[in-house]
């Protein structure tokens, strides 16, 4: 039903049409500014590894990268799907393809993310998928609203 592959060029403008709002951006890029545009995503995978889509009839529904790939682990970043295939198994497709490239090309033996305290859906889906909370820290936003990052971890091991 659903395919992945490396992000194209031609894929960054469904890529900006995902979030929905201010909220939504800052989930997936918390450094952008909304809306998304692609000239934000690209600054952004210029630090990271294996941008990856999801393709569903040759259509862009869901997005995700790697970064900070170290002896053992890796990070996921700037995971968003569009907001009409969610709670359709999308997500769930993405952690699981993003992760066997982790496991396979990488060598790692961890995947770890942030997950910020406001986003409820969020950290419950990566709980489910299992993910478990190791460290949190705190940033402030330009409101100066303090937002906490939940650092979570899975073991790809036993994959």
């Amino acid at each position: 039903m659903y395919t992945f592959r490396e992000l194209k060029t031609n894929d960054l403008s469904s890529i900006c049409s995902f979030p929905q709002n201010e909220e939504e951006l800052i989930f997936s890029f918390p450094k952008a500014v909304f809306p998304l545009t692609p000239d934000q995503i690209i600054e952004t995978i210029t630090s990271r590894l294996k941008p990856t889509v999801v393709l569903h009839n040759n259509n862009v529904i869901a997005f995700a990268c790697l970064y900070d790939v170290q002896e053992n682990t890796c990070s996921l970043g700037n995971v968003i799907v569009s907001s009409e295939y969610r709670g359709k198994g999308v997500t769930v497709f993405l952690l699981q393809a993003i992760s066997t490239i982790a496991k396979e090309e990488y060598k790692v033996e961890t995947l770890q993310l942030v997950c910020q305290n406001i986003n409820t859906r969020g950290l419950i889906f990566y709980k489910k998928q299992g993910f478990n909370p190791v460290d949190l820290f705190w940033n402030q936003r330009q409101s100066c609203e303090y937002v906490v990052g939940i650092r979570m971890q899975k073991s790809l091991i036993s994959m």
